[in-house]
């Protein structure tokens, strides 16, 4: 005999631990924390998606490293391709998916840079061998080969054996002020439960409505 539910006797289709929610980052604290119990990695980790100079789509994973009222905050080197894209059209969308969960939230929203005081501070609590990373990378350039990689790594330790290392001028980060939020929740049947989050601009108050799986 099957497990899975009847389609005679399917599953409410109201699940009131979010659906009721009426703004959406205490929302958004609660599935990270039970995320955070639950996913063997990396539980704020997220798909950035920007877009390049023609338009064209592009997206890659990184680690979310703070989030407020005010947005979503991550950390990357300015001159990479996210940087660049992030400069010319500093608008992105997010997406954390727990999979453990059967639960993935959507965000699309505004870009504006970290303060210098919020870089510096991030960036002192990385690992030194990170820090150092930093420094040796030119990321998203061509690299010749894994050892000239290691050799530029090697040749930045070696100026701070001893010591903190400061944070690299062209490394920060970015927020993403939110205008979309939407939240979804795996059902029986694709019957899936969805809501939405929307505001005109960061200044104004959210809506809420309930959308079709």
């Amino acid at each position: 005999m099957s497990d899975a539910p009847s389609m005679k006797h399917p599953i409410g289709l109201t699940s009131g631990d979010f659906t009721a929610a009426e703004e959406p980052f205490a929302l958004f604290s609660e599935w990270l924390a039970e995320a955070t119990k639950s996913e063997p990695n990396d539980p704020n980790g997220m798909a950035l998606a920007t877009v390049d100079e023609d338009g064209l789509p592009d997206v890659r994973m990184v680690l979310m490293k703070g989030f407020d009222a005010d947005g979503f905050v991550f950390y990357s080197h300015l001159a990479s391709q996210k940087g660049r894209e992030l400069t010319a059209n500093p608008k992105a969308a997010l997406l954390f998916h727990w999979k453990s969960l059967r639960r993935q939230i959507r965000v699309r929203g505004l870009v504006s840079p970290v303060t210098e005081a919020e870089a510096d501070a991030y960036f002192a609590t990385r690992p030194k061998q990170a820090q150092i990373g930093a420094w040796a990378s030119k990321q998203s350039e061509p690299l010749e080969s894994r050892f000239a990689f290691e050799q530029a790594i090697a040749a930045v330790a070696a100026k701070h054996l001893v010591g903190s290392v400061p944070r690299p001028p062209g490394w920060s980060g970015w927020r993403v002020t939110p205008l979309r939020i939407e939240f979804w929740h795996d059902r029986p049947f694709r019957l899936h439960d969805r809501i939405e989050f929307r505001r005109a601009d960061p200044a104004s108050p959210w809506t809420k409505t309930r959308l079709y799986p």
